[in-house]
């Protein structure tokens, strides 16, 4: 059934769109929620007018985060965590940590549900991460993890020397 979209439906279309979607879908979900319209000829046009309005509302939108976006890339987003013997952090830092200092530094409203983190931060270091500020306009910040007090345990350094004479040792048995 071909249907004009009256709102946004995650993950199948926007407000404004004219798609074709299976009969019952339509019937026993889009329509009864005014979600969309069966499309004629009358509600074609009116999408189509919707959709410029929307269109430049969203540029609006976009232009604004784009503003934000400038900013956020500007400087890294630092996030100080508790570091074990070995160097990794005790827990992790989450997207929901990222949203925090993000918004700490001058971008209000940022969610934990923009930030595009695959797997949680378990390691110091510095990590590009993507924050979808709209749908249209992405920043890439860098988060640097850093130990708190600034400082690695001793045990890591204990534990990075005697990898480093382990492969002295390879080497000149190899000679040998």
């Amino acid at each position: 059934m071909r249907v004009v979209f009256l709102s946004d439906v995650e993950g199948t279309a926007y407000a404004g769109e004219i798609k074709n979607v299976a009969d019952g879908y339509a019937r026993n979900f889009l329509l009864p929620r005014k979600l969309a319209a069966a499309a004629n000829s009358s509600t074609v046009q009116q999408a189509e007018a919707r959709a410029r309005q929307l269109a430049k509302e969203q540029e609006k939108v976009d232009e604004a985060a784009r503003g934000v976006a400038a900013i956020l890339t500007k400087a890294p987003i630092v996030i100080t965590a508790r570091v074990g013997e070995h160097g990794r952090l005790f827990g992790s830092v989450t997207a929901t940590d990222i949203a925090e200092a993000v918004n700490a530094s001058g971008a209000n409203g940022i969610g934990h549900r923009q930030v595009t983190l695959k797997a949680p931060i378990k390691d110091v270091g510095t990590y590009e991460v993507p924050v979808n500020l709209t749908r249209n306009v992405v920043a890439t910040v860098s988060v640097q993890v850093a130990p708190e007090g600034g400082v690695i345990p001793d045990a890591v350094e204990a534990t990075a020397a005697p990898e480093a004479d382990e492969e002295e040792d390879a080497e000149e048995e190899e000679e040998s």
